[in-house]
């Protein structure tokens, strides 16, 4: 048995989003995923959307925020609607939270990281929570972060980009964390209440998330939302081959000209070398959205392609 998603209805309007988090200013792989989501709306008749992901109060980086939205309009992107901040909807989380709670799926964890790593078996994303605190009653232990009970069959979903994605939660994920010790909420709920409250019906963002994916849809599944149409476009990787990363300390983009590194992102998209060499963002979008299409995209991640040298 496999759980499928519920998509959202046929006549559903297309509506895309991007979601960064403010831990930084924008590097070349958001980049590429803003390009691809951004030029995927656009073709399809859609609206595109930006939504801060700023729950992760103690990570994020002062004006960080600003600064990427700056770049995105430097960079010649134009959003449908008022900027959506997490931080603001933490009411809507709760109410989430306690709806799953009442479904008697959420158990409360006084585990610590260093307990969980020396028990938990090893996984594709570190060491599995084994459940101790499933059937005990953790008082006393101090601050407790509240688990989803994982007990389901695989979660399959067919991405635009990468095929047909599926992933036995039970043994490769484990019972994961919905809010924090700390009491913040944890990105998948969030995401999940956020892309249904929006209206959001298609995903198109990194491939680092694909492995996120069917547990947002196993709490879709719960909460009783529509799951959206996903497509996980490819990593970027750098020079010794991992993801690039803010945590790794990615440059910046250069919002001073941005035109080389539109380009750039264009490339590593797969896509084809536009007719006349822009001038500006706006000769760029105006050449690449008749040309876009989202079935060129690769699947396997690469190490973006060298700028292209000035005329």
């Amino acid at each position: 048995m496999v759980i499928r998603p519920a998509p959202h209805p046929v006549a559903a309007p297309y509506r895309g989003r991007f979601a960064p988090s403010p831990t930084g200013p924008l590097h070349f792989g958001s980049l590429v995923a803003a390009l691809g989501s951004y030029a995927e709306a656009r073709v399809q008749g859609g609206e595109w959307w930006v939504r801060m992901e700023d729950l992760d109060r103690p990570r994020e980086v002062p004006g960080a925020a600003q600064a990427i939205l700056a770049t995105l309009e430097a960079f010649g992107f134009e959003w449908d609607g008022p900027i959506v901040y997490q931080s603001q909807r933490t009411a809507a989380y709760a109410v989430a939270l306690d709806r799953l709670d009442e479904q008697g799926l959420l158990y409360a964890c006084a585990c610590s990281r260093r307990e969980i790593a020396a028990i938990g078996r090893p996984g594709p994303e570190g060491p599995l929570y084994p459940g101790t605190c499933r059937n005990r009653d953790p008082s006393g232990r101090g601050a407790r972060a509240i688990r989803l009970r994982v007990e389901t069959p695989p979660i399959a979903f067919q991405d635009a980009v990468q095929g047909l994605v599926t992933q036995d939660l039970e043994t490769e994920v484990g019972d994961f964390i919905l809010r924090r010790a700390d009491g913040l909420h944890a990105y998948q709920l969030a995401v999940v209440v956020d892309d249904a409250w929006q209206g959001i019906s298609h995903v198109v963002r990194g491939a680092d998330l694909s492995r996120s994916t069917p547990r947002q849809i196993l709490l879709q599944h719960y909460l009783g939302l529509p799951t959206p149409i996903y497509a996980h476009l490819p990593l970027v990787l750098d020079g010794q081959g991992r993801k690039l990363s803010k945590s790794d300390a990615a440059a910046p983009v250069d919002s001073r000209n941005p035109v080389p590194t539109l380009l750039q992102a264009w490339a590593f998209l797969g896509q084809p070398a536009l007719a006349e060499p822009p001038l500006n963002p706006e000769e760029f979008w105006g050449q690449a959205l008749t040309l876009w299409r989202l079935a060129r995209v690769p699947a396997a991640a690469r190490r973006p392609p060298a700028p292209s040298p000035p005329e």
